[in-house]
């Protein structure tokens, strides 16, 4: 079986992405996770970059790593002076990794019309810059930058690029896509031509390596094909963050090589942290989870249509490329107007309640969840809603509180922007409690004091916070008094939840969506 090593670039590549920072602590913690999982290479970022880098190298020397090696990335010496003089060969060696990835031009039109150089300096550049690194016992790997770019313009000097960094010393050549405008047939092709010539050429192993970008979607299939060329090292990022598009997702790169391609890269154990992985990323990062994500994605092992659900009662593997649970990840049922009565036993099963208690059926429950719909609800995107109403329609549902009433009040002056209080009155139990709190909005001012509320009586309310307000109006001929749906999204330590409203009112609307997000936050954590 061939293995297959990983390079994970999150921290240097993946930061490059917009909208995307991490802290030093961010990447230290981002670190440990990378290492947990079984990855290869972790590279930090460029040392010479920015201060934050250089601490980060500082701090993570105190990490003993059970699988990782920490590298640093950086680039060949500039044109025309010595390696010894380059600031950036410098401040690789002073980071103090033992693995340290540079990368070189490959492609003369950088060579030639962008650093006004000559093409005989660029592999000077090449072989100076790594023998230097070498004298201070460092693995070298390197990034032979738009090589693909400068295989179709000028083959035999990408080609000899390459061959100067092999014989400089380095352990790892990575073919880099860098602009990701190759197609999977030419990495292919050109990959086997490289892999033939190195080991025509060479006497020794040296790991050839993919690095894609992801400008025409083909990242991740690039990196299989440069695989089937011969390639044994694979570079992306967690979630495919980076520069534009993106780079090759790690997540979807890991359990296609391990589950169908039957190549090792991490183990079977392992494999099952990826979904917690790719989420720990995301609210690291504090960007949205994707929903459509392969293999990690809440959509991934998402089945609505009647039919399909029917299948996978009977054999999972009619509708599913995969089990989930390899990946860490799980089957979602969902229901709509759209769905058949298969999908109300899945859920009904799933959700531990009693089919028929009550008199109620699937025909029944799925009517009334038709007849909502028809009103502005929609349960395929709100499970926390669906299982309350479930559990109501059967008789089943267990209030851990409810509203007596609620007043908000809205204040706004010219010396400041608007500001809400909110006076809530809940029975819990045979206990009243009435609570007032401020607020940034309405809403805010009513989260703030049913929370207040609640705190007094349970305190594992604490642990669930809202982390997506979503309105979207119904009917927008109406103008204002149209009718709107909102969804509140929350987390606790280990679950993510939606809940929904609708009504004429805004207010009413983001009660009904706030109310059940703390109801089923209850019910999960006192079972």
């Amino acid at each position: 079986m061939k293995n297959i090593i990983l390079y994970d670039t999150t921290l240097r590549d993946g930061m490059q992405g917009e909208n995307i920072s991490f802290s030093i602590n961010d990447k230290i913690k981002i670190a440990n996770k990378l290492d947990d999982i079984g990855i290869h290479y972790i590279e930090g970022g460029w040392p010479s970059s920015n201060h934050n880098t250089l601490q980060f190298f500082k701090l993570a020397k105190k990490i003993k790593f059970k699988n990782a090696r920490l590298t640093a990335f950086g680039s060949t010496r500039r044109p025309y002076i010595k390696a010894s003089q380059d600031l950036n060969l410098k401040a690789l060696i002073e980071c103090k990794a033992t693995v340290i990835t540079i990368f070189g031009k490959s492609w003369d039109l950088h060579i030639k019309k962008l650093m006004g150089n000559t093409l005989k300096e660029n592999l000077l550049m090449i072989q100076d810059s790594i023998l230097f690194l070498k004298k201070y016992d460092r693995e070298i790997i390197y990034d032979a930058e738009h090589f693909y770019d400068g295989y179709f313009a000028n083959p035999e000097y990408a080609i000899k690029c390459v061959e100067v960094a092999i014989k400089s010393g380095c352990s790892s050549i990575v073919l880099c896509d860098t602009n990701g405008g190759t197609m999977p047939h030419d990495i292919e092709r050109i990959t086997s031509i490289v892999y033939r010539k190195i080991n025509d050429k060479f006497n020794f192993k040296i790991n050839l390596g993919i690095h894609s970008h992801n400008d025409c979607g083909l990242a991740l299939a690039n990196s299989i094909s440069a695989v089937r060329a011969g390639a044994s090292m694979i570079h992306g990022t967690i979630n495919g963050y980076g520069e534009r598009c993106g780079n090759t997702d790690l997540t979807s790169i890991m359990p296609i090589l391990s589950l169908k391609m039957n190549i090792k890269c991490i183990s079977k154990s392992n494999l099952k942290k990826i979904k917690s992985l790719s989420r720990f990323i995301s609210e690291t990062a504090n960007i949205t989870p994707l929903n459509y994500r392969p293999f990690v994605g809440k959509s991934a092992f998402a089945h609505k249509g009647g039919i399909h659900v029917s299948g996978i009662m009977k054999e999972p593997r009619a509708y599913e490329h995969i089990d989930p649970f390899l990946v860490g990840n799980k089957r979602r049922v969902l229901v709509s107007a759209q769905s058949g009565k298969s999908n109300i036993r899945y859920k009904i099963k799933e959700m531990g309640l009693e089919f028929y208690k009550n008199g109620f059926n699937d025909k029944d429950i799925l009517s009334s969840i038709k007849e909502k719909e028809d009103k502005g609800f929609q349960f395929d995107v709100a499970e926390g809603s669906l299982k309350i109403l479930m559990e109501k329609l059967t008789n089943q549902f267990k209030p851990y509180f409810a509203l007596e009433s609620f007043r908000v009040t809205i204040e706004k002056n010219k010396q400041k922007p608007c500001y809400a209080y909110a006076l809530i009155k809940i029975r819990v139990g045979h206990r009243i409690e009435i609570t007032a709190a401020e607020g940034n909005g309405p809403v805010s001012a009513l989260d703030n004091a049913l929370r207040k509320a609640l705190l007094k009586i349970f305190p594992e309310i604490n642990d669930m916070h809202l982390v997506d307000f979503k309105v979207r109006v119904l009917e927008g001929s109406d103008g204002t008094d149209a009718k709107v749906r909102v969804l509140i999204e929350s987390r606790d330590e280990n679950n993510i939840f939606t809940t929904l409203g609708v009504s004429d009112d805004i207010i009413e609307a983001s009660w009904q969506a706030l109310a059940d997000s703390f109801q089923y936050h209850l019910s999960i954590n006192n079972k």
